[in-house]
Order: C-alpha cells, then sequence, then structure tokens
C-alpha cells in the first residue's frame, strides 16, 4: 500500500458486503467515509478533551495535535493499523502531582516528552528482537498492577478538588454517565462519557436559573460564590485562530514521576494492534514496534509545543467493531476534522467552561475505569494473585502507589506514589522471581479455591481422600 494513502473502493461503496468487513486498504464513497470519520472523532472527544482540561493543557491545541498525531501514526504503519491517536489519560495523576510540586505547565510536557522519547526506543527495541522483551520485562502481573496504581493514584483529585466544587451536580453526572455506559447501545454507548459530559453542562445551566450562584471551589481552588456555568469566556473568544504553544522543561523530578506511564503506553498499543488484528483477520504483530515507535515520536512533536501525549484509542475500535468499517480513509477523515476543531478558539473555550461538578461526576467513573483495567489485564491473563511471587509486590506497589507514599533518597531526591509504587513492583517482581523456589515460577493453570499452583502440600480435603 505504499504510504497507505490509496484505497479501493469496497463494494458498492455503500455499506460492507454481508459477513464481510471494509479492510484498512479499502473504503466507502468519501461522503460516508467523512461522515465515518466525524464518528470518530465524537467517539474520541470524550476522553480526549477532558485529559487536557484536567492537565491544565490547552484542549484547542490537544486536539489539533491528535490530527496530527493519527496522520504521523498512519504513515509511520503504512495504513496496516487504524487508530485514532487521543490524549492520553494516563498522564493525569502525573501532572497533578508536578504540578503539587510546584511545576508548571512546561515541567508538565518536559516530563511526558521525555516519556515520549523512551516509548519511541521501546518500539525500536520491539522491532528489532519481537514483542517477546515487552512480555519478559514487563509480564500482566506488572503491567495490570502499574495501570492500576496509575488510575487509582487519581481518586485525591476527584474528591478534593472536582466532587467539592458542586457535590449534587457531580451525583447527577455520575448517575447519568454511569446509565449511559451501561444501557445504551452501539456507538451511543461508545460516547457516553461524552453524553455526561453535555448532560452535566444543562444541568449546570439549570442549577444556576433555579438556584443562583454556588458557594464551593472555583477554577482557582478558592471558596467563593460563582456560576457553575460560566460561559463569559466563550463570547470573548474567536472563532478562527491558532492554539497556544509554550516550549517544555525538564526537571528530573517531574520526568521520573511520569516515567512509570510508558508501560502503561505500551500496554495501551500492544492491546489495540492485537485487538484490530483479530478483528480484520490480518496478522499484524511486525507492525507492534512501528506501532509504539510512532506512538512516541506522536508524543514526542504533542508536547514540544505544549500538547498532551497521545495514545491509541479503544474508543474508536468500538466505533470499527460496529460500523465493520476498518478503513485508514475514515481516519484521514477524522484527523482533518480534528485540525479544523484546533483552529477554533471559541470551542477551545466551550471545552475549557466545564463546570468542576461535572467533572466530578465524570472522573468518578473514568478514573475507576483507568485502574480496573489493571484488574482487567490480570484477569485476561490468568494472574494467580494466590501465588505470593505476585501477591507481594502487587501489593506493596500499588498500596505505595495509591497512596502517595514517598521514600526520601536525599535533600534533592525523593520518589512517590506512582513512581515509588512501579518501581516497586517492577523491581520487586523480578528480584523476588530470582529468589523464588521453582515451584512458584511454573505457569500452571489456576486451580479450584481449594488449591494453589505454587502449594507444593496437599490440602486436607486431597488428604481425606487418599486416606
Amino acid at each position: 500500500m505504499g504510504l497507505g494513502v490509496r484505497w479501493t473502493l469496497h463494494g458498492d461503496g455503500r455499506t460492507p458486503a454481508p459477513g464481510a468487513v471494509v479492510k484498512p486498504d479499502e473504503r466507502l464513497s468519501w461522503p460516508r467515509t467523512a461522515g465515518l470519520g466525524a464518528q470518530h472523532v465524537v467517539a474520541m472527544f470524550g476522553a480526549s478533551f477532558v485529559a487536557p482540561v484536567l492537565m491544565g493543557l490547552d484542549p484547542n491545541l490537544a486536539i489539533m495535535m491528535s490530527g496530527v498525531a493519527t496522520i504521523l501514526f498512519l504513515l509511520a504503519t503504512r495504513g496496516r493499523v487504524p487508530s485514532y491517536l487521543g490524549c492520553s489519560l494516563s498522564f493525569v495523576g502525573v501532572a497533578a502531582v508536578i504540578r503539587a510540586q510546584g511545576g508548571g505547565s512546561a515541567a508538565v510536557t518536559g516530563a511526558i516528552l521525555v516519556v515520549g522519547g523512551v516509548l519511541f526506543l521501546s518500539g525500536l527495541a520491539v522491532r528489532k528482537f519481537g514483542a517477546r522483551i515487552i512480555h519478559a520485562a514487563m509480564p500482566p502481573v506488572v503491567t495490570g498492577a502499574v495501570v492500576m496504581l496509575i488510575g487509582f493514584n487519581l481518586a485525591p483529585v476527584t474528591a478534593n478538588t472536582y466532587w467539592p466544587a458542586d457535590q449534587w451536580t457531580a451525583l447527577l453526572t455520575m448517575l447519568f454517565t454511569g446509565l449511559a455506559v451501561v444501557c445504551l447501545r452501539g456507538f451511543w454507548s461508545r460516547i457516553a462519557i461524552f453524553l455526561g459530559l453535555v448532560f452535566g453542562y444543562v444541568i449546570s445551566w439549570l442549577f444556576d436559573r433555579v438556584f443562583g450562584k454556588i458557594h464551593s471551589l472555583d477554577g482557582s481552588g478558592r471558596a467563593t460564590d460563582h456560576w457553575r456555568l460560566d460561559l463569559s469566556a466563550v463570547s470573548k473568544a474567536d472563532w478562527i485562530g491558532l492554539p497556544s504553544v509554550h516550549a517544555p522543561s525538564f526537571q528530573w523530578s517531574a520526568i521520573l514521576v511520569a516515567l512509570p506511564v510508558v508501560i502503561a503506553l505500551i500496554a495501551e498499543n500492544a492491546g489495540h494492534v492485537k485487538a484490530v488484528s483479530e478483528m480484520t483477520g490480518d496478522p499484524l504483530d511486525d507492525t507492534l514496534g512501528t506501532a509504539i515507535a510512532a506512538d512516541g515520536v506522536a508524543t514526542m512533536l504533542s508536547t514540544a509545543v505544549g500538547g498532551p501525549a497521545n495514545t491509541t484509542y479503544s474508543e474508536n475500535i468500538g466505533v470499527m467493531a460496529a460500523s465493520r468499517v476498518y478503513s485508514t480513509a475514515a481516519y484521514w477523515a477524522a484527523a482533518g476534522f480534528a485540525l479544523l476543531f484546533g483552529l477554533c478558539p471559541k470551542f477551545g473555550a466551550v471545552v475549557a467552561a466545564i463546570p468542576g461538578g461535572v467533572l466530578g461526576g465524570i472522573t468518578v467513573i473514568l478514573y475507576g475505569m483507568i485502574g480496573l483495567l489493571g484488574a482487567q489485564i490480570w484477569v485476561h491473563n490468568k494472574v494467580d494473585l494466590r501465588n505470593p511471587l505476585n501477591l507481594v509486590p502487587v501489593a506493596a506497589g500499588v498500596v505505595i502507589g495509591v497512596g502517595g507514599v514517598s521514600l526520601k533518597v536525599s535533600d534533592n531526591f525523593e520518589l512517590s506514589g506512582i513512581a515509588l509504587g512501579t518501581v516497586v513492583v517492577l523491581s520487586g517482581y523480578h528480584l523476588l522471581r530470582a529468589l523464588a523456589p521453582a515451584h512458584m515460577k511454573r505457569e500452571e493453570p489456576l486451580l479450584d479455591a481449594g488449591t494453589s499452583a505454587y502449594d507444593d502440600e496437599p490440602t486436607a480435603a486431597e488428604t481425606a481422600t487418599k486416606a
């Protein structure tokens, strides 16, 4: 396919043939392709513009750079891996920690840029040595634990910042979003976060009309009387304009906090490539290293101008599965729409006006879902947490990461939270594995609840039976 920018028309160009899928190198008619591109943009909106807002970055720049990142990814993978690269939520907790330490937006983007560089090098290593190096260095028990502590580390942000801004709006938004995720079907369920944000906007506007101003924490963290939904900046914003950019800065303390997230990004990319491979029937293992490296370059490019990290989006996998259209042409269209949105400051002002209570209701679910993806990795890979080799490093690392435990190494160097938790899980697992007896290292199928794969001794029931 060359660079993956030439497509053959699928069937009549209207709908996929019965039982068939529109493959990455095929397309429907251009109007339908443009419509699918718009669907992909809507699907990624909920998470992709919430991420920069939560990180204190420019949402216009974030959306625009997601379009640039998607184009770069499609070119790098030569059109074989259909994917939208949206703003990664994995760095939200990192940004909160860096800002709590006194760092600004430049420190946040500088730290993430370094992570992008590490991700790029990881992709090159996978291209050279194969995916087995990922499994050797980061087995599912480690990957799941790191993803879990990254998600649950965000809980205090919701509890202490967003939820207190307007608890009743937060509660209603949480309930509506939860119902949307569970009860809606198809495409609508995949944009449940976006629908929750719209619902929160409407509720905030109604509460302002009915109850007047609220006395709570405002955007600066001070308790004042203010409107829940303040759209004054929207009317002042221009329709067309370039987003604001800034150069990154590099601080060791910020970089150390951000580095563990590279594990989550590798896991996300690997999962995306595997899912697309299974749905299209095209073996894509040989593209995994390229996909990871492309994500790394896209993240470096975005953060170099002040944007957030980018990653493959599972929301868009859902759109592909529902439509049976895996054409990369639709993603080129989506990238084009994202570039246009990025050049509209008025759109960015609307995003920036999201009320704190609405973010409280959304993040209660969103952060929890990120954390529980770690548990999903364990379940999918049948990780046996009854085995002390798995249980001990995970137990220690997750509590350290979620609880914000810190380790002061010197007056100028401290490890805490996500960084320390990841170090404990990763180094603890490999150290214990080197010292553990052989029967704990065996990869055996899980047994029933009465026994475990690492237990050499017969259970009481087994002894009684033999007797």
